[in-house]
């Protein structure tokens, strides 16, 4: 169960000298191609050991490599988020580069992530305005709230929204200004030409290899990165504070490493200047700011869950 606390000092406070900040705030090069190295590495190790396993032994025996892959696959959504704040690397070319790269393979266009993400940090757990809650579903069942935590809805929506933007040449969600609107649509058209490419080359060469090390995954990725989203801000206030509205959950250095400390999530959206390599020296400034604490993945599902059903029960 995620740990309230109150403290004496507030946790409105922001406990970070601007000096700090400004040491915090310094980009580099150098961690974000560690990470993107190691991220994409296991992606292809991982990747060609599913196309051995399978060509040799049948599909079957490649099942478990393929729901590793899946965790793999899935949370290049980090790669995106971080890239989106433009602080994975202090080059702004690598930014968008690996960031579009990633978010290609993950069915999201990067330049509407982007804008989707900025209203988000602006509007975080405003019901009206904050786009992760006005696209939520909102489950009114146990059924429901299992397919919710799947994934494959948000999967089903974005991959529609995506199709509808690259097909009907309009823009309608308030979080894409006028401005803005022709250029997602632009996007939006190169992603589907991209798989499309893909999808006759697939077919010319017979090959399913895309289908078994991509987008399999991808999907069966999604049981482990929703319950990680959703630990994000489900159950906390509705207020600006971010040492309120947001939760930061304690976990293993794997799940660190891959999900580029984005555990660290009260800290991200205290100070969304600081890159993802400087998170833990943020968390050990702020820490006894922090209101939600998660102790562990496993119980802050748990507490999201419960949290899901009681608000179905209420507005019953």
């Amino acid at each position: 169960m995620s740990i309230a606390e109150t403290h004496d000092a507030g946790p409105r406070l922001k406990p970070l000298s601007p000096e700090s900040l400004r040491d915090l705030s310094v980009k580099s090069n150098l961690p974000g191609a560690v990470r993107a190295a190691s991220h994409y590495g296991m992606i292809a190790i991982v990747g060609a050991l599913i196309w051995l396993v399978a060509s040799r032994h049948g599909l079957p025996w490649a099942l478990p490599l393929i729901a590793a892959q899946g965790y793999f696959v899935a949370f290049l959504f980090m790669v995106v988020h971080e890239t989106a704040h433009k602080t994975a690397f202090r080059s702004r070319v690598l930014n968008v580069a690996v960031g579009n790269l990633s978010a290609f393979l993950i069915g999201l266009p990067y330049e509407y992530y982007y804008l989707f993400h900025w209203d988000h940090h602006r509007y975080t757990q405003d019901p009206e305005k904050d786009p992760e809650l006005i696209v939520g579903p909102k489950p009114g069942s146990d059924t429901q709230l299992a397919i919710a935590y799947s994934g494959l809805l948000q999967v089903l929506v974005r991959i529609r929204l995506m199709l509808r933007h690259a097909l009907t040449g309009k823009v309608t969600v308030p979080w894409i200004p006028q401005n803005k609107r022709e250029s997602i649509v632009t996007e939006a058209r190169l992603y589907l030409t991209g798989y499309l490419l893909l999808l006759v080359a697939s077919l010319a060469l017979h090959s399913a290899i895309l289908l078994w090390v991509w987008v399999v995954p991808l999907l069966a990725g999604q049981l482990i990165l929703r319950p990680y989203l959703y630990a994000e801000h489900t159950g906390c206030e509705r207020t600006r504070s971010a040492f309120e509205n947001t939760r930061t959950t304690m976990t293993g250095r794997i799940m660190k490493w891959f999900a580029w400390n984005m555990p660290y999530h009260v800290e991200h959206h205290a100070y969304p200047t600081v890159p993802f390599h400087a998170l833990p020296k943020l968390n050990a400034i702020v820490d006894g700011h922090i209101v939600y604490r998660g102790r562990n993945y496993r119980a802050v599902t748990r507490e999201t869950w419960a949290w899901f059903r009681r608000q179905r029960q209420t507005a019953g």
